[in-house]
């Protein structure tokens, strides 16, 4: 299940990709035009981070399953720690 902050920088991501894209004169212009589209529909990070405070803000009358973005697109939890197949596990 995404949680709303995994959601939310998934968002911001998405938008900094498209953006990059967008700029990227080694791309056809077809795939630099699709995203300067794309990009239309795509709030800015400080929107997001908004959204997901009023959201957060708004009780269970607006959304009884909980806010889908949220203000912080930090892990509220401890997230494994991933080595590569070189490096060693730490005892």
């Amino acid at each position: 299940m995404t949680m709303p902050n995994e959601r939310t920088r998934a968002v911001i991501q998405t938008r900094e990709f498209l953006l990059e894209l967008s700029r990227d004169s080694s791309l056809p212009e077809r795939i630099r035009r699709d995203a300067k589209f794309l990009l239309r529909h795509y709030p800015d990070q400080f929107q997001m981070l908004l959204a997901g405070r009023i959201e957060e803000s708004s009780g269970s009358d607006v959304s009884p399953s909980g806010p889908v973005f949220s203000s912080s697109i930090e892990s509220s939890y401890h997230s494994p720690i991933v080595y590569g197949t070189d490096a060693k596990n730490p005892r």
